[in-house]
């Protein structure tokens, strides 16, 4: 027997990295939000790394900044150490990437939510959903609470039907020994719901006092740190540096000595786990021509001794992770805090979901985070703020908010996610984005700040600076379009200094910038500005000057792009009435529902010769339905 427990526009279901941003988004777009999670003390709570950002995840958490959402402010409150990775190549790869103070997150993140209008928290074991004439309307608690809204945004990580394993042993439970979501995931399945098992590990936890640092190598923090957030304006001066070191042959014995112990080859692991961060065995087994593999010795935070062994995930059992640690240099006497331990899990085949992360059979549900089959922080950060910021436009019948591949790598994301589907836990590479020159690390906030302005979620006077920075980027640029520089001594001097070759004659400052040994300050030296500008300005000055031509190659690429994407699918379209396509494509097509013929193009197993088949019988405008729908 059920009660009313009450009424809200959205509820969002779990509180881990997809399910703060959810709830930030939704209230902040106006509706009225309630988030349930098992337990409030594991808001945000960071089961594996502790860290965020990276290649192409850095970029993702700019982005999620630039739309209004929280990942990045807290981050920059919170981390220990701050790098920017790819430093010596282009753009288009350099990331940052935080090593984060755990449990202050965690702190700053549960702040964060607690005091955001609009946003009600409550502590409750979601059990099942409330779907009346095939509709999501609400949940229903373990306590029999039945809580009513218009949307319901599910993010249950890796908890869904958790199972932990470590070598032999093998228990019912969610990351960090929570307690698993059972019921719920049996009753995704009873409303039909396609459910897929995957899984992912973590590494042993040692204490830093019984570690030999000394047989390490430092990796120290940036000496001027960047930042995720673009309102950020202050650096934490005291930064904890990591350190790394490295397995041997010893411990590659050890490890091919015991594989039959390893719940990854007993088979007691049915899931399939990350190929792009695979266990220790695995990468042993994988890679057996590498006589050793990185080991990152990560603090979990400066009021703590717990070192994260990143490198050294593994399901094999505790013994066994004790004397391969001893093998390592600066290990050998390591005592584990935590054991290391695979976690098995389901996940919702993403293909289900509309590119809102609506599920398509179920209105007014959505789904965001690990559940959609993904793995890392950032990833399901980005997928939780696109479903809540459309779970409030359902419940508030307003816009909704779908990226594109060419806005953001959220976009190619969700996109991938729900055109392609994945066979295994997806994570974000910068090779996945095919117009990665323009989504950069650098212009999150050019691309996407207009539309978290739009959508409420970016405040007036954060706006104003940004359209601020958008001027003085403008007119800085005209302004070294017009400088004529002269083959004159002090230039020559600077560009001899730098490397280049002298000039024969007159040239614009924007010319000379575009030479690869040139920067924006060699040209500063050149040329006098009336003020100083500030550094976000200079790098763009400097970027989109430089790569001018490329920008506009790939900027071209895209307009021919959109025009599929243009091309709309009308809606419930009967593909068995259009002759000549292959079954394969047909099947995948009914499956996938995509909404524009440039989506259709990217379905696998829909090749170029369905698709201009495809395009010819929409343009004939005699489209026949699914009569049924």
């Amino acid at each position: 027997m059920t009660y009313d427990a009450g009424h809200y526009d959205v509820i969002v279901v779990g509180a881990g990295h997809a399910g703060c941003e959810a709830a930030v988004a939704s209230a902040r777009r106006g509706a009225k939000t309630l988030m349930l999670t098992m337990n409030l003390d594991m808001v945000a709570f960071m089961p594996c790394n502790p860290s965020v950002g990276g290649p192409a995840k850095g970029v993702v958490v700019r982005e999620i900044d630039a739309l209004g959402g929280v990942m990045g402010k807290v981050i920059d409150k919170t981390y220990i150490q701050m790098r920017m990775l790819n430093t010596g190549k282009g753009p288009a790869v350099r990331a940052l990437r935080a090593q984060a103070d755990k449990p202050l997150y965690q702190m700053e993140m549960k702040k964060t939510l607690e005091n955001e209008p609009n946003l009600t928290m409550r502590q409750g074991m979601v059990e099942r959903l409330i779907v009346e004439d095939g509709e999501c309307k609400g949940v229903v608690t373990e306590t029999k609470a039945a809580y009513y809204a218009k949307s319901v945004v599910v993010t249950t990580g890796t908890f869904m039907r958790g199972r932990v394993i470590i070598g032999d042993l093998s228990y019912e439970s969610g990351p960090n020994n929570q307690r698993a979501s059972t019921a719920l995931s049996e009753h995704l399945e009873e409303l039909g719901i396609k459910l897929v098992r995957f899984k992912t590990g973590t590494p042993p936890r040692v204490n830093s006092h019984t570690v030999d640092y000394s047989k390490t190598e430092i990796q120290p923090g940036d000496e001027n740190p960047q930042h995720f957030s673009y309102e950020t304006t202050e650096a934490i001066q005291e930064q904890i540096p990591c350190w790394l070191t490295y397995t041997n042959e010893f411990t590659h014995k050890i490890i091919d000595d015991n594989l039959s112990l390893s719940a990854m080859y007993s088979g007691m692991i049915k899931g399939t786990g990350p190929r792009y961060c695979p266990s220790i065995e695995d990468k042993v087994v994988r890679f057996n021509d590498k006589p050793r593999h990185q080991i990152f010795l990560e603090p979990e935070g400066r009021n703590t001794e717990e070192i994260y062994v990143q490198g050294l995930s593994t399901s094999l059992p505790e013994y066994v992770q004790k004397e391969m640690l001893r093998t390592i240099p600066g290990l050998e006497k390591a005592e584990i805090m935590r054991a290391g331990y695979a976690i098995e899990y389901d996940s919702v085949i993403p293909t289900q979901l509309w590119p809102t992360l609506e599920l398509k059979e179920i209105p007014g549900l959505f789904t965001a985070g690990q559940i959609n089959g993904t793995s890392g922080y950032e990833e399901a950060s980005g997928q939780g703020i696109m479903a809540g910021i459309n779970a409030a436009a359902k419940a508030l019948d307003i816009d909704t908010l779908i990226l594109d591949r060419s806005q953001a790598y959220i976009g190619v994301l969700i996109d991938d996610l729900v055109t392609k589907g994945t066979n295994e836990p997806y994570r974000l590479l910068t090779s996945r984005a095919e117009y990665r020159l323009l989504l950069r690390h650098d212009n999150a906030d050019l691309r996407l700040t207009d539309i978290g302005y739009k959508l409420g979620l970016i405040k007036q006077d954060r706006y104003d600076l940004f359209n601020e920075k958008k001027r003085l980027i403008e007119e800085e640029r005209k302004r070294l379009s017009k400088v004529i520089l002269k083959p004159e001594d002090h230039v020559q001097e600077v560009i001899s200094e730098a490397g280049g070759t002298p000039l024969k004659e007159a040239v614009k400052a924007s010319d000379l910038l575009k030479r690869p040994e040139m920067t924006y300050r060699l040209i500063q030296k050149l040329t006098k500005a009336e003020k100083e500008l500030p550094e976000g300005v200079k790098e763009q000055v400097e970027i989109q000057t430089k790569y001018q031509g490329y920008i506009e190659k790939s900027n071209q690429q895209v307009e021919r792009m959109q025009k599929m994407e243009n091309k709309k699918i009308p809606e419930n379209i009967d593909y068995d009435a259009i002759g000549g396509i292959a079954t394969e494509a047909k099947e995948k097509l009914k499956q996938v529902q995509p909404l524009s013929v440039g989506q259709a193009s990217r379905i696998s197993g829909v090749n170029p010769a369905d698709v201009s088949i495809l395009l010819v019988y929409i343009e004939q405008g005699n489209v026949t339905r699914v009569s049924n729908q």
